[in-house]
């Protein structure tokens, strides 16, 4: 066999990319990882939240384009572990009705092409593999399970249990939010040996500790570790994929790595470089046989984007928060609809709290200085609670990533955006009875951008699976409708997005379509046991230094 042939390549080392390279490990096949960046270097501004939000260090720099021309860095992260190095780790399964079609003030939300029930083993593994830590039969829109949670809800530090109990005293239902993260305590304290010590930067931060359950922690270094048919290709950005002369088979990955371009052959090729990034690798990959795009006969090839309609609010009190660990609190009772409207509303949970510097920059409404008169950035921040509030957005045609000649082109049209108009209203309202003030300030900077669409968390929907090859990308397998060894494992297949965070069901997903090539390449389909944590094995001296 060539030294650049693998069985399996798989492009994208996120959730979506890591979990099918763990699943996949044991079978003893070849297999290639390819990621675009490098590891996340680990240094003390991995906490410090002007690096982190206000000069946005480990963003990158691409610039792309909105409809009408304007200018704008896409809030994305290229390293081993893709976005997940930042994400908060919120870990949610869509909730069973989620995969049904729902009606919306403004539209419709498709259902699936598959049931809740085809996903649900899924997501059990999903949540072991991921350490999720939650608490089951609490949540009122859970949707059935057959096992609990895998590791104990974190604690409520007092603040946040007195807001529980506020809350559910005005007859609301609310939760431990379930969250992927390596965590030992006891009596609300991390154990001496635990990895997470319940800081202050485990939202939206790179966790310094390797305390966060992301994709590079958890799939890719013990996978590379212990299996030594696995490789890392990092610093790699696939420029294309060509077909053979059926046009039916990728029979080619080409890289850019260090200025050299490499050519790579494989049987079987999963994408998974985020729903953006795997709807422009297809694009540029445009052929005589697939002029429009790989893929896309459909012409559905970066169509039908979401990324959930969200807010980052503070509610600022009069007596400070001593809270450290802030993110431990979920409310969904207004998810499918509330008392005064019958639509759904979506989802609050809590995040991390603010820092001074997160809180410099954005625009004070003049009544702050009636209620925190020259209160200075942090003071203002200590006195905050604070709250990522998210909506459904429906997926339009005409909400579309695509090339216009060498430029991307991001068109987006907001959708649904009276239900969080009015699941804002929700949540000053709750807040106003628990002693916050009456306004609440957005934190746009938690988002590392001050126009709406740079903000890409949770990026769903660009391939699009179903069982009909003219409105769809993907089959049910998320092998592409055009071809027959091109998968996609990311949030890309997503027909709707829920109100949830998006990447347990991208880990439940990679799995279930590992399992898919695992019958392909004549392996058995049990499930890998869970490598140990350990140190990565790459390719390059650079990134070797990087994961020693």
């Amino acid at each position: 066999m060539s030294d650049t042939h693998y069985d399996v390549i798989i492009i994208g080392s996120g959730p979506g990319g890591g979990s099918v390279a763990h699943r996949l490990a044991p079978t003893g096949k070849r297999i290639l990882i390819v990621e675009r960046g490098d590891y996340l270097p680990r240094e003390q501004e991995n906490w410090s939240s002007k690096t982190v939000f206000v000069d946005a260090k480990y963003q990158t720099t691409d610039i792309w384009h909105g409809r009408t021309g304007e200018t704008f860095h896409p809030g994305l992260h290229y390293f081993v572990g893709g976005n997940s190095k930042v994400y908060g780790a919120a870990l949610f399964r869509l909730r069973e009705r989620d995969f049904e079609e729902i009606q919306h003030s403004e539209g419709i939300s498709p259902a699936w092409p598959l049931s809740y029930a085809d996903f649900a083993p899924y997501y059990d593994q999903a949540e072991t593999l991921f350490h999720v830590h939650g608490q089951s039969g609490v949540d009122p829109n859970e949707p059935p399970r057959t096992q609990h949670y895998p590791y104990p809800p974190v604690s409520h530090e007092p603040m946040i249990q007195k807001l529980s109990d506020g809350f559910e005293q005005q007859g609301l239902h609310p939760f431990h939010l379930p969250l992927g993260i390596l965590l030992d305590e006891r009596d609300g304290k991390a154990t001496p040996t635990s990895i997470c010590i319940r800081c202050d930067a485990f939202d939206g931060f790179p966790c310094l500790l390797n305390g966060k359950a992301d994709a590079q922690v958890i799939c890719i270094d013990p996978t590379l570790a212990r299996y030594n048919n696995v490789s890392l290709l990092t610093n790699a950005y696939v420029t294309r994929l060509d077909t053979d002369a059926t046009g039916k088979v990728v029979d080619k990955v080409r890289v850019t790595r260090n200025g050299t371009e490499e050519t790579f052959s494989s049987d079987l090729v999963v994408v998974a470089c985020g729903a953006l990034s795997s709807a422009l690798l297809l694009l540029r990959s445009a052929n005589e046989t697939h002029p429009a795009g790989l893929a896309n006969s459909s012409d559905q090839v970066g169509r039908n984007y979401m990324r959930h309609n969200q807010s980052i609010l503070m509610a600022l009190l009069r007596n400070k928060n001593t809270t450290v660990f802030q993110k431990t609190l979920a409310v969904s009772d207004f998810y499918f609809k509330s008392d005064d409207w019958e639509f759904p509303l979506g989802l609050i949970q809590m995040c991390a709290k603010a820092h001074g510097e997160q809180v410099r920059g954005e625009e004070v409404s003049g009544w702050l200085s009636d209620w925190l008169p020259e209160t200075p950035f942090d003071v203002l921040a200590d006195h905050a609670l604070d709250f990522w509030l998210s909506s459904e957005d429906l997926p339009l045609a005409e909400n579309r990533i695509f090339y216009d000649g060498n430029r991307v082109v991001l068109d987006v049209h907001e959708t649904n955006m009276e239900a969080h108009r009015r699941l804002r209203e929700k949540l000053k309202e709750i807040m106003r009875k628990e002693g916050a003030a009456p306004v609440l300030l957005e934190r746009k900077l938690y988002f590392g951008k001050d126009i709406p669409i740079g903000g890409t968390a949770h990026q769903a929907g660009t391939l699009r699976f179903g069982t009909d090859p003219a409105t769809s990308v993907l089959d049910l397998d998320c092998k592409a409708h055009d071809l027959d060894n091109l998968y996609v494992t990311d949030a890309s297949f997503f027909p709707s997005i829920g109100a949830v965070n998006p990447t347990l069901t991208i880990i439940a997903n990679a799995l279930r379509v590992a399992d898919i090539l695992k019958r392909r390449l004549g392996a058995s389909e049990t499930p890998a046991d869970e490598p140990a944590l350990g140190n990565s094995r790459v390719l390059g001296e650079q990134n070797q230094k990087a994961a020693s």
